[in-house]
């Protein structure tokens, strides 16, 4: 361990650098997600989509994709990131293509929500942990960070590429077309994922003694009986689901509450632009303010922004360009502050060793939070003709999540209703 450690201080660059920039890029070229709004916008009439049919398959992705993150992170452990990631890439692509060759709802809800979101998970369950596993714990929220932020960023290219293509080749020869380059760029970057040599001891970690008030590894099960998780869960499930309902009708949003769907595809960029660069710099912030303070900071004013966008309407004098503009990046901004700050407060809380799997489970509250939201707000604007009650539905359960991270405090021994210690001797 001494010479694994001793090479690794001495050495220029940490090889960390390479699996955190690869496994950025993978889930960049993952991107299509974020989009689905575009996608939604340009379902051609003709199909018979009715606008709940149009959410399902977005709303089934989130759902799949937050499940599959679990058995992501179960494979990840046997058979490492590079074969995960490929794994993932081949689901991914193969969804996309599959749902160009069709006009039903129904096998869109398949190909794009089951297959698409598989692939995601099992990409976004290696990424993090195999980048983490090279730095320090005080570079655990700057890393996280870096590397969902190109999940983030994503629609940032696939928004205005989509709507290009789609107005010049069609909606379903963009979807084969991105299927097959996603499934390319994504085996591709696999290939550089890897865990560190056995032994090996980030530059930085310090080495902390065991005592009865010194976070522990916790075991899945240990971690799914304590009461912070409960608390971390429905606080990830409100704070996410609030920004994935802006996401997923963002082109609809900008084309019938504010009259603007020319901007559709710059509104849905300037998003991803303020997702992903939330993401690095909540996750920054994290690590020297804490976990708890930039949560909490991000959902009370996200619950601001939605309330504000309940105003911005045809015929108001702030339903501007340049103001939709700022709202929505700031709102993808918070948004992205769950996906940076939550793997980083599961990590600190219970441990790094079965860091994947906890987060995993953690991770479901994304899924059902965002498909909750989602399928509320559709069905709101069904009924309503505006969303304008679930921006408010929206706002209070972000205010319940700030509550959450009030009283959230760190899971100790005594807290947990197995010993720790038969824990902490668990392998990895």
């Amino acid at each position: 361990m001494s010479l694994t450690k001793a090479t690794s201080q001495k050495s220029a660059i940490n090889p960390g650098w390479i699996v955190t920039l690869a496994g950025t890029a993978a889930l960049l070229a993952l991107g299509v997600l974020y989009a689905w709004s575009v996608f939604k916008a340009n379902i051609p009439v003709e199909w018979g989509w009715a606008d709940s049919q149009k959410s399902l398959p977005y709303s089934v992705a989130c759902v799949v994709f937050s499940i599959m993150t679990m058995v992501g992170a179960r494979l990840l452990g046997k058979y490492g990131p590079r074969v995960v990631v490929s794994i993932g890439g081949i689901l991914a692509g193969v969804g996309v293509i599959l749902s160009s060759m069709s006009t039903s709802p129904w096998i869109f809800t398949f190909t794009f929500g089951v297959l698409l979101g598989s692939g995601i998970g099992f990409v976004y369950a290696s990424a993090s942990p195999a980048a983490l596993r090279w730095f320090p714990a005080s570079k655990t929220g700057l890393i996280s960070g870096i590397v969902v932020a190109g999940f983030g960023m994503g629609s940032a290219w696939v928004a205005p590429l989509a709507r290009t293509l789609i107005k010049s080749i069609g909606l379903q020869s963009t979807m084969l077309y991105m299927g097959i380059g996603m499934l390319i760029v994504v085996v591709a970057f696999a290939q550089l994922l890897k865990f560190p040599p056995t032994g090996y001891v980030p530059a930085g970690n310090v080495a902390v003694k065991a005592t009865t008030s010194t976070k522990t590894d916790f075991s899945t099960g240990e971690t799914a009986r304590s009461w912070q998780f409960y608390a971390i869960w429905i606080a990830f499930a409100f704070g996410s689901g609030a920004g994935l309902m802006v996401i997923g009708n963002l082109a609809s949003i900008v084309k019938d509450q504010v009259g603007l769907p020319a901007i559709s595809a710059i509104a849905v960029t300037a998003l991803a632009i303020g997702n992903g660069g939330g993401r690095v710099l909540y996750g920054m912030l994290s690590d020297k303010f804490g976990r708890k303070a930039m949560l909490t900071t991000a959902f009370i004013f996200q619950a601001l922004l939605v309330l504000f966008m309940s105003v911005i309407v045809q015929g108001s004098s702030l339903a501007t360009v340049p103001v939709l503009i700022v709202l929505v990046a700031l709102i993808g901004a918070n948004y992205g502050a769950n996906l940076a700050v939550f793997p980083a407060i599961t990590k600190d809380y219970f441990g790094h060793k079965n860091f994947a799997m906890n987060y995993g489970i953690v991770y479901t509250a994304w899924g059902l939070g965002g498909f909750m939201l989602s399928q509320i707000a559709s069905a709101i604007k069904d009924a309503t003709g505006s969303y304008t009650s679930a921006y408010y539905l929206s706002s209070a359960m972000l205010l319940i999540a700030a509550v959450l991270m009030v009283v959230l405090k760190s899971p100790q021994p005594e807290d947990m209703t197995v010993a720790i210690p038969n824990a902490a001797m668990a392998t990895e």
